[in-house]
Formats: C-alpha cells, structure tokens, sequence
C-alpha cells in the first residue's frame, strides 16, 4: 500500500498508561492452532466481505474492513495487544514478538512449550556482525522466519517481529551493544537490510507478500540506557546534523529501502529535544515523506507513558495519545486520523496472510514442529559462531593445538562451562546447548577449574587455578562478562575484565606449562591490554555471545577445525578512555578545543587497545590490486560554478554525478597450508573537507580460498554514493581531490577532480 500518501501510523505498544480506553492488556496465550482472520470454513457470511477476498488488492481490502469498523472497534486495533472485532470475524491479534537472533520468549506473543519446547539459538547480534557476511545474515533469517512461521502454525508465535536492532554501537558501554551489528554504518546497514530480507522475502518470490513481519529499531540516536543515574526514558540525545546523516540514520534508511521492512519503532529517548515517537520530521517527515515507508511504525513499549509522565512532553495523557498517532501539532484526534493509523496495521496484516483464512492451506501451511531445530539450522547456528569468532592474538607455536599431541587440557574460568550466558539477552529456549567446556572435552582430556563463582569474580580461587595450569599441556581462559555486567538498562562503568578475573589470568599464565589461549565471552569490548602485552598468554579470541553451539564452535577453532575468520564489528578502546569521555556526549567527531577523542574507527583520535576490523588467521592471505582507476574526472555542465573557481565538493544531487561508477578489482590469495574465509575491505580516505571520516568502509566481500588458492574480488564504486561525505549541514557532497583506498596493507591514490 502507498503509506507515504497516508498519515504516521504509530501502533502503541503500552503497558501503563491508560488513553482513551485503548488499554487492553489481554494478552495471547498458547493455543492448538493459529490466529487468523476470515474463517469462511467457520463463518461462510464472512465470504461476502472484500477484505477476506485474497484475490482483491491490499488497498482495497483495507479501504473496505476500515468502513465497516466502529470507532471503538479501530482505537482497540492500534495498541500491542489489539482486541478482536468478533462481528467481523477478527481475533485478538498480539502483534510483540521477538527475534533478534532466534524465535525469542521475550514479550507476549511467542511461547515454547511440549509441542515445540525450543528453536533455534544463534549468536548474538554482534558475533554474527563479526562474520562480514551478507550471505549468512540473510540465511539466519531465513531459518529464524521458518521456524516462526512453524511455531504461529500451532499457535505458539504471532507473525511479527521486533528485531533487528539496528543502532550503531556508538561506546563500549552501552549494555545493548551486544544486540547491534556494530559502530560502523555500512557493515549496520548490510546486516538489517540483509536480516530484514531473509525474514520477511516469500518463498514464492510474491513482493507484496510478507513471511514474517521485521521491525527496525530503535529509531533513533539511541545508545544510552542507564549509566551514571542517565537512563533512556529522559536522555536528551543531542546530535548535529552532520552525524545524524552520517552515523545514526543510514542504517534505518537502509532497512526501509533495500529491506523493504515492514514496520521501524521510534525509541524512547528525545532527539534535540524531542520525543522521537512524536517528532514529525522523523516520523512522517523522514521514514515516510523521504524513505517511503510500506508498513507501519511502532512505539518502544511504554513510550507513551514515558513521554507523558517521564519527560513531561505532553500535558495530558489524550495529547501524548494524539501526538503519538499524528505526529503534527494539530489539536487532539480526528476519526480520519485514526484511520490511516489502523490502515497501515492491517495492511501489513494483510501482507502477511492473516486475512486470507485458514493458514493451514496457505503457502506455509505445511510447516510445523519438523521445521523447527532441525539438523540444518542447528548446524547454521554453529557455522555462525565459527564465522564470527575473531582471533585477536596468536604467538608462534600457539593456535591452533592439535588434538592428539594435548594430553591434558586446563580449562579455566566463570563462562568455561555456562549455558545461557551464551545466548545473551533478548532469547528464546534453545534446540540444546554445547558449553565451552563440553565442546573441548570432546576433543581431549579436560581439567576443570571455575576459578570464579561468577563472572563478577569478587574472590578468585587462583591457587586451585594454577595447580591444574601447571601440569597441562595447554590452559584455556574462559573469562568476560554476562548479562549481570552489561544488558538492557545496565551500562557499563569500567571496561576492563570485572573483579579479580585480570588477577586469576595472569597468575595462571605465570605459572602454566604450555600455551595459554585467553577466551573472551563479552558483548562489548574489554580492556585486555594487559593480556596483548603478556608474552605468557599466547593467544586471545573473542567470542561475544556465541549461541547454542557455541562451545563446539569455540573448540573447532582452537584445535583447527575451523580457520577463524571473524573480524572486530567495534573499537576496543582502553580504560583511560571510559574515564575521560562522557557516554552521553553523542559528538562523533573529535573536538580539539576541549581534548575529546571522537568515537569509533572513523573519528575516533586516541589509543586503541584493538580496532574495527582486527582479526587474525592461521592462513596469510595476501592482496595484489589488478584494476582500478588513478584518475575519475566529474563533468560539469556549462556556467557551473566550480567550473569557474575553486570547489573542495560539488554537491551529489547534481546530474554530474549521476551514474558516475568505477571497479576495484583485486586478486587475493591463501598463502597458508589450511583452507579458509577471508574478509577483504575496502577503505577509503576522503579528502580533509567538511570534518570528514579520517577512515570509512566503502565495502567488503568474505571469500572462501583453499590452500594457495586465488580468488577474484571485485568491488563496484558509485562516486555519488561511496566517495561522498555529510557536510556540516547535513548535506551529502563528494569531496574533491585525492582519496586514499585501503585493502589491506595496500593503498592506492586515487584522484577526483573536475
């Protein structure tokens, strides 16, 4: 449906306050068999009304059910837990469900139980990010959306889904970081859009046909929760233009226009003093005036209690409701209003099969518990953590071990045997569990020591540590961090391993007979500078939140199994720099005046203990650049006047620009004896113009290349796109001059000039 025509749509996801009547709270408990509208088999007078026509078009379907719906029965429809029109044939429809990484239990439309007691549990946002991998981003939602569709078939899931979450890990402390793909906007951009398709693209290759329906959040400049006393509900996010433009935004637009999503929610905090939920330039203005949103937009849960009673934006609870749906300053409701608000949700209702009747004979009918854990998508959980896994640190000697020459394995640490830590927050009951500990031990002889009660470590036990490091053949450190450290509204202070766990590490590695290999368990990053400086411990991997499979994932990489790919989605900044900056300045560009740094690899000016982008092999691949141009000359069109005096950009918006393209092309080979991905990135420089990035991602490509094999990777550059910069104002422009492309160690000038 053509939404841009329509007002905002704001489905309510309210919990609290009361508006109009328009609180149900009746949530949808577990049935036999899926909700839908439009029964015919049950109701045969419901044949003759067009919205249950599957034939007619969406619009026309919604125009029609909207005039035969009273004003009560269309307030009930725009909240969370919409109410049914039993008259019409419509059920309670429960529109929060979770799947941020895996058919989640997290909000009231999803539940496991004897029929289908667990789905599939794959890493957390960030790990997967840390793969590089389109391909495998899309797949995972492929997989997430089956097993939904399975689950809604016996009644235990609803069709729409809060996830991703897509906003850009702007410090280390943010507690949600873990659920993001990471700082940077481009890789943040692939993963939604790539996410978003794999859960929502029909089997039947049907456009306007929806598998499940995603939701992109949390729209936006969204990246503080609770830290030092400043929680979300009142964080005024004061962003400039530049970096909105630059930064905040590009993820969302990507989701809306190569994801096509079907749904964004506005966050809780303000932007620039403004409730975003109610902000008509974000909401109308951008998602649907420039982005052309096809779905509907969604409240964060609570907001509207948060707006009115939290940040005082309102004066009254019927304003907050009004604002909320209109996002114009026009006075309080009008029925019309509401209208195209409930028009937007039942669109996306429609898209999704729900009024089409029974979904048993509807092109997912078929599925159902087989579906859900299978073999396949238990394996895709593992190969995920495989991929993602980062290998930060490998003395000589060290990774990988092999399995027949260790005769005795310490294994050591808080998270060496855990099961949910594992999986992170916004979860559901996995197919199973593989923990570190299991996934070694089935490979070699293991010794076991906790080390610490809990990751918090108030009390190490280091002497009973060090007794089995000392006599193994190797000693693994599991260590890091769980959702008692860092989750939805808990941010972190420090940055560095909590309590004794730097203690317990380095007395272990004193005293230990062979290799020591450091494994973080963490969302955010630490800092471990301590452990990179320490010739004892050998090597040190990153394995974020790895899911179900993670410990098997875990030990296919340290005995070689697998040849570690992952690459840093974040800047693991010291300690020093968590005692300087204040998480809540939202500037990502340095300020010399007053000594800040800026934040992540584009801007960021300080001491880094591992940047964006790290990540080691047991392979060396190497790059050699066949193609790609010194010189790219932008026509101008007479009397412009840049032609005439000197210009640092042009603007992108000129037709100069237009379709002005180039290729990249570079041979990469795998010098190694072990097969395996890499990640190639292409870089760029830009010009020192308009405060731009001193370093940003214009693509990057994961090939897989046998033993001293070579591979093809081409990269296609669109000057108006790629090579452009936000100016101060909020501009796009493409900077003149010389930019400098980095694929590697190599770097290639490349020239643009008028």
């Amino acid at each position: 449906m053509a939404s841009q025509n329509r007002a905002l749509s704001v489905l309510l996801c309210v919990h609290v306050l009361s508006l109009i009547a328009v609180l149900n709270s009746n949530r949808v408990s577990a049935q036999s068999k899926a909700v839908f509208a439009c029964d015919v088999a049950s109701n045969s007078g419901l044949a003759n009304f067009t919205f249950c026509d599957p034939k007619s078009d969406v619009k026309t379907r919604v125009d029609d059910l909207v005039k035969r719906l009273t004003l009560q029965e269309k307030i009930g429809l725009l909240v969370d837990s919409a109410g049914a029109v039993s008259r019409l044939g419509i059920p309670k429809y429960e529109w929060w469900s979770e799947a941020l990484h895996g058919v989640s239990y997290v909000g009231p439309g999803t539940h496991f139980s004897s029929v289908i007691p667990g789905a599939t549990s794959f890493p957390q946002v960030i790990l997967t990010a840390a793969s590089f991998n389109v391909t495998l981003f899309e797949s995972i939602g492929k997989v997430v959306s089956t097993e939904a569709r399975a689950m809604y078939n016996v009644g235990l899931a609803g069709l729409t889904f809060w996830s991703p979450n897509i906003n850009i890990f702007r410090d280390p402390r943010w507690g949600r970081g873990q659920e993001t793909p990471g700082e940077d906007p481009l890789l943040s951009s692939k993963y939604g859009s790539a996410y978003v398709r794999g859960l929502q693209q029909s089997d039947d290759g049907d456009k306007d046909r929806l598998k499940v329906g995603a939701c992109c959040k949390h729209y936006t400049a969204y990246d503080v929760d609770n830290w030092k006393g400043v929680e979300r509900y009142t964080f005024n996010a004061v962003v400039t233009k530049q970096d909105m433009d630059d930064t905040f935004q590009p993820p969302f637009k990507s989701c809306v226009i190569d994801g096509n999503v079907a749904s964004v929610m506005c966050s809780y905090n303000q932007v620039n003093g403004k409730a975003t939920c109610g902000d008509p330039d974000l909401l109308k203005g951008v998602i649907r005036g420039e982005w052309k949103l096809n779905g509907y937009i969604s409240s964060d849960c609570d907001s509207l209690d948060v707006m009115f009673n939290s940040q005082h934006y309102t004066k009254t609870p019927e304003e907050t409701a009004a604002i909320a749906i209109l996002a114009v300053t026009r006075g309080l409701l009008k029925e019309s209003d509401i209208d195209n608000a409930v028009s937007n949700n039942i669109a996306t209702q429609m898209r999704l099969g729900f009024f089409d009747g029974d979904p048993s004979k509807q092109i997912y009918g078929a599925l159902g518990p087989k579906d859900v854990c299978t073999p396949a998508n238990q394996e895709l959980a593992r190969e995920a953590a495989r991929q993602g896994i980062v290998l930060l640190k490998n003395s000589p000697g060290s990774l990988p071990l092999s399995p027949t020459s260790i005769k005795s394995l310490a294994v050591i640490g808080p998270n060496a045997d855990v099961t949910k830590t594992m999986i992170g927050n916004y979860e559901g009951t996995p197919c199973k569990y593989t923990t570190p500990l299991q996934g070694l031990t089935a490979s070699v002889a293991t010794v076991y020591q906790q080390g610490c009660a809990n990751v918090a470590c108030a009390t190490a036990q280091v002497d009973a540590a060090k007794k089995i490091a000392s006599t193994a053949d190797a000693t693994v450190l599991i260590m890091g961090a769980d959702l008692s450290i860092e989750a939805e509204s808990r941010d972190r202070i420090d940055i560095t391993l909590p309590g004794q766990q730097t203690l317990l590490i380095t007395a272990v590695a004193n005293v230990s007979k062979g290799p020591v290999i450091l494994v973080i368990m963490s969302g955010g990053g630490m800092d471990v500078q301590f452990a990179k400086d320490n010739p004892k411990i050998t090597s040190i991997l990153w394995v974020g939140y790895p899911g179900e499979a993670g410990g098997a994932a875990i030990a296919d990489v340290i005995f070689g199994y697998s040849n570690p790919s992952g690459r840093l989605p974040m800047t693991w900044y010291p300690q020093s720099f968590a005692d300087k900056v204040n998480m809540t300045n939202m500037n990502m560009r340095p300020d010399a005046a007053t000594g800040y740094p800026g934040r992540t690899y584009r801007f960021y000016t300080g001491e880094t203990v591992y940047t964006f982008g790290d990540g080691l092999s047991y392979s060396t691949f190497n790059h050699h650049l066949v193609q790609a141009p010194k010189l790219v000359s932008v026509p101008l069109e007479e009397g412009h006047v840049c032609r005439s005096s000197a210009c640092k950009s042009i603007d992108v918006v000129e037709q100069s620009c237009k379709d002005l393209a180039f290729d990249i092309h570079l041979r990469v080979q795998n010098m190694g004896k072990m097969g395996g991905s890499h990640t190639v990135f292409l870089f760029t420089t830009p010009p020192s113009v308009h405060n731009s990035p001193q370093k940003h991602l214009l693509g990057f490509e994961k090939v897989f290349l046998t033993p001293q094999a070579q591979g093809l990777v081409r990269f296609n550059v669109d000057v108006c796109k790629d090579l452009s910069v936000v100016d101060e104002l909020g501009n796009r422009k493409v900077a003149l001059g010389q930019h400098l492309l980095h694929v590697g160690s190599l770097k290639h000038s490349l020239n643009l000039r008028i």
